[in-house]
């Protein structure tokens, strides 16, 4: 259950670059009320590259922030396994991750858990024989999910995934870099579901739907929490084998950062962690993607909404 020698180099050279760049550090900003500040080192948070994470990154900034906690974002690093290379070299003390995703694509755990619940422990304890735990898990899940037009799936008579295969002149997938390398990617499209006559297209962020909306591309890998889904514009197609895993955010930290800093450290991120449902993620995600408003902002409102702050 470890990364292979060759990804761990890189990932290791690329989070030395990181420390001595000191990522996308953010402490100035704040629009919250600060509490006396608990004694200990700042709190080193890490995001992903993507709407979600930069929300889920300000999220636990600002309410950390307003219990009294020193805190250092480090912003838009890169994919889970890079993320998680710098929270194992020490840059980072703590990253809000996916819980099947952790398992897949960081610990090459490709057997799916019986539960959602069963994936979280088993998650925990590989992290703790890491010297990490993960803290509670958010009751939204926002999991991987391949999407097409209605027109396209009528077209072509689509209802899962494996209907993909004979999809004729083959479909192009439009997907974010790291999607050719994983098992819930192409790695595990093509074990699982047979599909070898996939094209792949690199599409970053939420241009995939506008790829999808041109026909630039034929299928969008989508998360299940953005609001572009809602309303019926986008078909999701049903995942019958479970190639795409429990989508719940649990922080994984540091064990000694968190004894550092004592039991109001896991109830601040605990008590937040328990308020964010798929109907509270999918309207922060769509006030940034299809707003235009900033994650910092949402975050504020949506604290302020919450008394968090």
């Amino acid at each position: 259950m470890t990364l292979r020698p060759i990804a761990v180099a890189i990932l290791a050279a690329l989070a030395l670059v990181l420390a001595a760049c000191g990522g996308d550090d953010d402490r100035a900003s704040s629009t919250t009320t600060v509490a006396t500040a608990p004694s200990g080192p700042p709190i080193r948070i890490g995001t992903k590259d993507f709407t979600e994470q930069d929300i889920l990154g300000e999220l636990y900034k600002q309410a950390l922030e307003a219990r009294g906690f020193d805190v250092v974002l480090r912003r838009n690093i890169g994919s889970s396994e890079l993320v998680h290379q710098a929270l194992d070299n020490g840059v980072l003390d703590m990253y809000p991750e996916y819980v099947g995703v952790l398992l897949s694509e960081v610990h090459d755990v490709t057997e799916r858990p019986s539960s959602a619940d069963a994936a979280y422990r088993l998650a925990r304890r590989v992290e703790e024989e890491r010297g990490f735990t993960l803290l509670a898990q958010t009751p939204f899940s926002d999991a991987n999910a391949l999407a097409v037009t209605p027109p396209f799936a009528e077209r072509h008579n689509l209802r899962s995934i494996g209907d993909l295969r004979r999809v004729t002149p083959r479909p192009t997938i439009g997907a974010p870099r790291e999607f050719r390398t994983r098992f819930e990617g192409l790695i595990g499209l093509r074990e699982v579901y047979g599909l070898r006559n996939l094209r792949y297209r690199v599409v970053q962020g939420h241009a995939r739907y506008a790829a999808l909306d041109s026909g630039e591309i034929d299928v969008g890998v989508v998360f299940t929490t953005e609001r572009q889904l809602e309303r019926g514009r986008y078909t999701v197609l049903d995942d019958p084998r479970n190639l795409f895993a429990s989508g719940h955010v649990a922080p994984v930290i540091n064990k000694m950062v968190l004894d550092a800093h004592g039991p109001r450290l896991r109830e601040a991120i605990d008590g937040l962690s328990a308020r964010l449902t798929t109907s509270a993620m999918r309207r922060m995600n769509g006030a940034v993607d299809i707003d235009g408003r900033s994650p910092r902002d949402v975050a504020a409102e949506f604290l302020r909404r919450e008394g968090l702050v």
